[in-house]
């Protein structure tokens, strides 16, 4: 039987939970009761993905792991904080304050804010506290310092190279 191999273009389906079991992203509908996903785009009932391994299209600890998988195999995949959103970076925490944004912005706690860098760099934001004076931003990817958890199954290799 065929197994998956670097440049082969595959189709899986997945969940990626964190420690607590919390259900971030799944190809499968089933897996998805909508309190069980962490935010509204968890990618729940997208159906699988397609992806060539070792182009990075996917988290490469998740495409090196589909290695030597057969279509119809399942496995568990550990991805470290280091190799997937990074570790938590109390530096990405920034009070500004309140009269650096525009008027017509009412600033709430947990909004996204999309912000722009000295060099004109665009990046999200989210609040996490404010008061009359300062607004405090948290601009860590919402899965930073999260060590993620993929249940993986090959359904079928759509593509191989020789």
């Amino acid at each position: 039987m065929a197994t998956a191999k670097t440049g082969d273009r595959v189709r899986i389906n997945f969940t990626g939970t964190l420690e607590d079991g919390t259900i971030f992203d799944t190809t499968y509908a089933d897996n998805c009761s909508g309190d069980d996903c962490i935010d509204d785009d968890c990618g729940c009932e997208t159906g699988p993905m397609e992806i060539t391994i070792g182009e990075e299209e996917f988290f490469i600890f998740v495409e090196q792991g589909v290695i030597g998988m057969a279509p119809g195999e399942k496995k568990t995949i550990i991805v470290p904080p280091e190799e997937a959103f990074g570790e938590y970076d109390e530096e990405n925490i920034l009070t500004l304050e309140r009269d650096q944004f525009p008027d017509d912005l009412v600033p709430a706690v947990d909004m996204d804010l999309e912000l722009n860098d000295e060099d004109g760099d665009s990046f999200v934001a989210t609040v996490i506290e404010l008061d009359d004076k300062t607004v405090t931003l948290d601009a860590n990817h919402p899965l930073a310092g999260e060590t993620l958890t993929f249940e993986v199954e090959l359904i079928d290799i759509i593509n191989t190279v020789h």
